[in-house]
């Protein structure tokens, strides 16, 4: 009877080792995961609808998007410590503090997990950053448009979502050299930290008019930066008279253009960034790199640059910004 059972347990052995191979031989899908800075808001819902996209086009491909349910850097480190755990395929992450992610991103490769960062060119552990355009250069075009409407003289101000998020530090950066060109715009109390959140950034909207009655314009970085100046400046009635302008999407921005509270946007679409990254994962699993001047096949990317890195890899550049008013945001159905 012991003998009997001891077949038994070896043939159930044996069929699950064939059964396992059986799988392997047919090739489990590559499974490459999107990490964004926080869920839930409408940016980052965008970017998953593109992170979906691909992956319902691309066979053998299976894709999805996670994130903190909060701006926490800590939080988005951990959930790419488990994604390393797991040993997936690929790792594309928007990383809300590019030096925070340097171990794992690090640890990662080392396990041969491919790795693909966004709003990040300065993280040294990665094989592809994905920028969609210059950054230096989107921040000076925004502060552009707001130096028109504050006929280039007065205080303003710029907001990020953390000092921590590389991008927007560079678009802030990038406003305030701008301004420099206008002796008369004077920059006070640069770069105030709205954690990504819209309550948070009205709070330091108000807080920056209090201090300063005779502010003229805003700055804001995060997609939310504007919504919450926005809503400041309704409240205080001061539209037409303290100029706003940031990034943003047009459907969350929509009210506070109409009212004139936010004078203008400037985005990219997150739903191609979500695609590139993940068209930049696949390449990477299957041993292709990223050229110069190559078409990723993405409106905005239909002719990259690259260039080296910090670290060891490169960083791939598109010319993605749209921008937008009152007069055409309707254009634009995200």
């Amino acid at each position: 009877m012991l003998k009997k059972t001891k077949i038994a347990c070896t043939a159930l052995a044996l069929t699950a080792v064939a059964f396992a191979s059986a799988l392997h031989a047919q090739g489990k899908p590559q499974d490459i995961v999107t990490v964004v800075k926080i869920t839930g808001i409408s940016w980052f819902n965008r970017m998953e609808v593109g992170v979906k996209e691909f992956g319902a086009n691309t066979p053998g491909v299976a894709t999805r998007q996670i994130g903190p349910a909060q701006s926490d850097a800590a939080q988005q480190q951990r959930l790419v410590e488990d994604l390393v755990a797991k040993k997936v395929d690929a790792i594309a992450v928007v990383s809300m503090d590019p030096p925070t992610l340097e171990p794992v991103l690090k640890r990662a490769m080392e396990r041969g997990i491919k790795v693909v960062t966004h709003e990040a060119d300065n993280q040294k552990n990665t094989m592809v950053d994905i920028e969609a355009f210059d950054n230096t250069a989107y921040g000076a075009r925004i502060n552009e448009r707001l130096a028109a409407c504050m006929g280039q003289q007065g205080k303003w101000t710029s907001l990020v979502g953390s000092l921590g998020s590389q991008s927007q530090v560079q678009w802030a950066d990038g406003g305030a050299s701008n301004a420099k060109k206008y002796p008369k715009m004077q920059l006070v109390d640069a770069k105030n930290e709205s954690l990504n959140d819209a309550e948070k950034a009205y709070g330091k909207a108000k807080e920056m008019l209090r201090k300063h009655p005779d502010l003229k314009g805003f700055q804001g970085s995060s997609s939310l930066d504007v919504l919450g100046i926005g809503r400041a400046v309704e409240e205080a009635g001061l539209q037409g008279k303290v100029c706003v302008f940031g990034t943003g999407l047009p459907s969350e921005a929509a009210k506070f253009l109409e009212s004139g509270a936010v004078g203008g946007i400037a985005f990219w679409d997150p739903k191609d960034a979500g695609l590139v990254m993940n068209k930049a994962a696949k390449m990477l699993i299957d041993g292709k790199t990223i050229t110069d001047g190559a078409d990723m096949g993405v409106p905005g990317y239909n002719k990259v640059s690259v260039k080296k890195g910090p670290g060891a890899g490169v960083i791939v550049t598109g010319q993605a910004w749209v921008e937008v008013d009152k007069q055409n945001y309707k254009k634009y159905a995200f």
